[in-house]
């Protein structure tokens, strides 16, 4: 559930970034000038920073669930914000999102499934230090 939270989290702050970005426009020619009037318009752009916000919660998040499961495990499934973040792009930045696209967040979901009907299948580990307890009893 915790996961979800972030992935939702990460999807509004790409949002916002990406209507922040536009918003500021490109770099029209490499120059300092033009770099400097490019980097105050981002740090002055509410929507890129509260997407910047947004995505430092969602780091939060990662990184309590790197400390508590296996990185094998949370990072793969992450790539399931791909799928949120591409109905957020349809829905709040009228982005067309062609077939060939959405076959690839089907994709993306199978994946996301296989690794987690991995850890399922994993079973428990040994318990640590092969203490008595992880030992069948000795006969007399």
């Amino acid at each position: 559930m915790i996961l979800i939270v972030g992935l939702f989290l990460e999807a509004v702050g790409v949002v916002f970034l990406s209507r922040g970005l536009k918003e500021i426009g490109d770099l029209d020619r490499v120059s300092v000038s033009e770099i400097v009037r490019l980097v105050k318009s981002g740090v002055t752009n509410p929507r890129i920073l509260t997407g910047v916000a947004f995505e430092a919660a969602f780091f939060g998040i990662l990184l309590f669930l790197l400390s508590r499961a296996d990185l094998s495990l949370v990072w793969p499934l992450t790539s399931l914000g791909f799928v949120i973040t591409a109905f957020a792009a349809k829905i709040f930045l009228h982005e067309q999102v062609s077939g060939m696209r959405w076959a690839g967040v089907a994709l993306i979901v199978l994946g996301a499934g296989l690794v987690s009907w991995s850890d399922q299948k994993k079973g428990t580990p040994p318990q640590a230090g092969g203490g008595a307890a992880a030992l069948p009893a000795a006969r007399p």
